[in-house]
This record gives C-alpha cells, structure tokens and sequence, in this order.
C-alpha cells in the first residue's frame, strides 16, 4: 500500500492536468495505522523493516498542492501523511493520535521535527508523550487540521477547495510557494530570502506569462487562464532530509 501510496503521487506530480491533489481514506478510517498482524511482526525477532523505504517526507517534494480529507481514524503513519499535506480538512467525529508512546517506540518518520513546526514544542509533547486521541474539534483549535466538515461533505469540501486552486491560481506559483514554505523551515532568514530573490528572478521572464496574465485578469475581473507547470521550471531548493 505504500509503494502503491507513492506511485500514485508521482503519477499526480507528472501529469499537466493534475494541478491540486486531495489525499483520504477509504471506508470508515483515514488511515489508522500499521497493520495489527503485521504491528506483532514488527516486535517480534525480526524486527520492522525499515530499509529500501521512502521517507513519508518525500511528499513534500511533490510540486503541487497537497490537501487531506481526513474521513476517520487516523494515527501514526497515517498521521504522517495527512501532516504532509498543505491544508487538511477534518469530519466531525474523527479522531487523531500518535500512538507511538503506547507502543514503546520514539516518534516516527520526523513527526518530532515536523509537529512543533505546525503546532508548537509544548502541544507536540502533549500529543507525543500521551499518546492520547485528539477530537476533530481540538485538532482544528491546536492547528493538527485546518478546516471542520461534516462527515458526508469532507471529501467534498476538500475537493472544492483544491477545484478553486486548480482554476484560480498559477500551478508554477503554487510550486514555488510549496517549495517557500516546507524549505524554509530548515533555512535561515537570510537563506531563505535568497531563496526567494532566486525564484523571483527566474519566474519573471517571457518563459513564464503567468504573472502577466494574473495582473492582467485581476485588471480586468476575469478568471485567470494559466499555463501548465513544466517540469523544467526553476523552483526554490525542495527541502532536505536524509534517508532513514
């Protein structure tokens, strides 16, 4: 399922017509987890297998935007996933968690650096060390999920925002700001900044009509018509992370 995960993003990532992806569950649940059989594998002489694996985080390379319709359960890996996303939508009733506490192992694929990036150092040993479940109503107040939706319209809901993105906002500014925002995280101010001069200067050419035609449509109070990314595009460094 994870390789399977994986491929489907980088078939998103490389077809034109795919500008905004929404992530969700299948069923009741987001996604809850390891495997129960597959959890007594892992703590048992064997071990969990960890090499040959993709790190969660190179979805934050993907150069579209990332949008999680969280429908039910969902912890531990599955946390992983829905964090990686840009903007996540809740249903009312799902419930999130670490987990990781209550099984005797340390935080999983960079949630310790990734949580107190979006909620803060004191929540994420709240979350981290409890272990405890987290309310639709509460992850949205700590910043864990960004919109609240009823359980029959949350992938709805997701979908009609990444519809907006798709056909209101530039697909090669987009990429750009994706790239901003997760790089920036691990670099200076200073850094970052020439990150910015960087990929301003590089977007703004004849090779790239967008921004012309973005003033051009708000001139004249009209829905933009942008062009495809082209994958040739010069964008800001993706953020860095080292294989497990």
């Amino acid at each position: 399922m994870e390789r399977q995960y994986f491929a489907a993003l980088d078939r998103a990532a490389e077809d034109e017509d795919v500008r905004a992806i929404v992530v969700t569950g299948a069923g009741r649940w987001f996604c809850p987890g390891l495997d129960s059989q597959r959890l007594q594998d892992a703590a048992g002489p064997v071990g969990l297998r960890l090499e040959g694996r993709r790190p969660m985080q190179s979805a934050l390379t993907v150069p579209k935007p990332m949008i999680a319709a969280i429908n039910g359960a969902c912890a531990g890996i599955g946390l992983v996933q829905a964090l990686v996303c840009d903007v996540r939508f809740i249903a009312r009733g799902a419930r999130l968690s670490t987990a990781y506490s209550k099984l005797g192992v340390p935080a999983e694929h960079g949630l310790s650096w990734l949580l107190p990036r979006l909620v803060g150092v004191e929540w994420s040993l709240d979350l981290l060390l409890s272990s405890r479940a987290v309310e639709a109503e509460e992850a949205v107040s700590i910043g864990l999920a960004t919109r609240l939706s009823e359980p029959e319209s949350v992938l709805a809901d997701a979908v009609g925002y990444a519809q907006t993105l798709a056909t209101m906002c530039s697909p090669v500014s987009m990429a750009a700001i994706r790239r901003q925002v997760w790089g920036d995280l691990s670099r200076g101010f200073t850094e970052a900044n020439r990150a910015w001069f960087n990929a301003m200067h590089s977007l703004n050419r004849p090779e790239n009509p967008d921004f012309a035609e973005g003033v051009q449509a708000f001139v004249e109070r009209r829905p933009p018509e942008f062009r495809h990314l082209d994958p040739a595009t010069e964008l800001p460094a993706p953020i860095s992370f080292a294989e497990p």
